[in-house]
């Protein structure tokens, strides 16, 4: 049994898995912060707000926070181009290998 727990942590690169998922909360957590605490303070004058949080459009009785929206929005374009350039790093990388 334990034969088979370790072909299993081989040849599914469980560790590696393991490692990548920690790294990545470890950066989202990291973007998080610097949209948050950083570029959406920079930005709120740019929405007509003291706060970001508090920049909204109101459409009669709708309310739209765009402060919030624009926040999350930043932090998913920054998470996707990092794993964008990472991805496209480690298949260049494993091309080069087959070769």
């Amino acid at each position: 049994m334990f034969r088979d727990f370790k072909k299993f942590l081989r040849e599914f690169n469980v560790v590696s898995l393991a490692v990548g998922f920690v790294m990545g909360t470890a950066s989202a957590a990291l973007v998080n912060s610097m949209v948050k605490d950083v570029l959406m303070p920079i930005a709120a004058p740019l929405m007509g707000a003291e706060s970001w949080r508090e920049a909204a459009w109101n459409i009669g009785p709708v309310h739209i926070a765009i402060g919030s929206f624009a926040a999350e929005l930043l932090n998913f374009l920054i998470l996707a181009l990092i794993i964008f350039i990472i991805a496209k790093k480690l298949l260049k990388l494993e091309a080069e290998t087959k070769k």
